[in-house]
């Protein structure tokens, strides 16, 4: 696998993203450091993370995801073979992009990752009410010191991204290299368009989420009823169970049967070979899931495929 560069920030991720919501939640620690290992044997490098996974769990506070990471670096011994991404600004006990809540929430982060430092440090989120200038020369100063490699954005808007980055050249200061947008076969309003004339412009990577739109496009949703007893029926059902949804799968089915792979693969191979895309982020529970997730990682699809599924895409 060839490895794609993180923006200019000198580092490279294999094409998929292992996205860690689900440690301590939907895999608990032993199957997290088993995912964990696989991952990395497998050839691949990059994590992503958060402070407030998964503050969503009853239960559960934050810092579940990162902490888990870091007592499998720990044991492990692998720190030097994988690049930790993780976020700050969503959490609710430490939020926004102030700079000081930045230099406290990245001590937490680390203390819980058990690391010296953060591959890739991520604004989780944009905030209005903190001055551009202010995130990031807090992150700047992040950089310098050592503790943060390089800084991303994600679920920012065309417009706000572009001044971040106008504002880190006029000032000299880290920008973002890159952007986590929500992005797959139907919904793709936050890559396309705008926002990839600026990040093909500058030169940004872009590591989206929600590859396969909650579990839709693996094609295991196929009426209404399927949707029921699903935690995410609703939003499913809502977002992606239309005309322009239906139409994506019926284009799934084809290209699996003719490339002899999963919808789910398909999915996400199609992403991995959109030319604005760097490597989209997934996540597994189980060793037979992630298997299957980096089988996809080098399924290079067809040309004639790739068009099919795009074109079905953009009803």
């Amino acid at each position: 696998m060839r490895h794609r560069p993180l923006g200019r920030s000198g580092l490279s991720t294999a094409p998929l993203v292992f996205g860690g919501n689900v440690f301590g939640w939907t895999a608990d620690e032993a199957t997290s450091h088993r995912l964990l290992d696989a991952f990395v044997d497998g050839g691949f490098n990059a994590v992503d993370t958060a402070d407030v996974y998964s503050a969503w769990v009853p239960g559960h506070e934050g810092g579940e995801s990162e902490s888990v990471i870091g007592r499998w670096l720990q044991a492990s011994g692998k720190r030097d073979k994988v690049l930790i991404l993780t976020k700050v600004a969503m959490w609710p006990k430490q939020p926004g992009l102030s700079a000081a809540n930045i230099a406290a929430a990245v001590e937490g982060s680390l203390k819980r990752l058990r690391t010296d430092y953060i591959d890739l440090y991520q604004s989780h989120q944009d905030d209005a009410g903190t001055a551009i200038d202010e995130t990031l020369e807090a992150f700047d100063r992040l950089v310098k010191a050592g503790k943060v490699r390089a800084v991303g954005a994600s679920n920012f808007s065309v417009e706000r991204l572009r001044g971040s980055l106008e504002i880190s050249k006029a000032k000299g200061l880290a920008r973002y290299e890159t952007l986590q947008p929500k992005f797959n076969l139907v919904d793709r309003e936050q890559v396309e368009g705008a926002m990839a004339e600026l990040t093909q412009a500058e030169g940004v990577g872009v590591i989206p989420y929600y590859g396969l739109g909650a579990g839709f496009l693996s094609g295991k949703y196929r009426a209404e009823a399927d949707f029921e007893g699903k935690a995410r029926g609703r939003t499913i059902l809502r977002d992606y169970w239309n005309d322009k949804g239906r139409a994506v799968l019926a284009a799934l089915d084809d290209a699996a049967a003719e490339v002899g792979a999963s919808q789910a693969q398909i999915a996400l191979a199609w992403i991995t070979a959109h030319p604005v895309i760097t490597a989209p982020i997934a996540s597994a529970t189980s060793v037979v899931q992630l298997d299957e997730l980096m089988a996809a990682a080098r399924l290079e699809l067809p040309g004639e495929v790739w068009r099919r599924l795009d074109e079905a895409g953009r009803l």
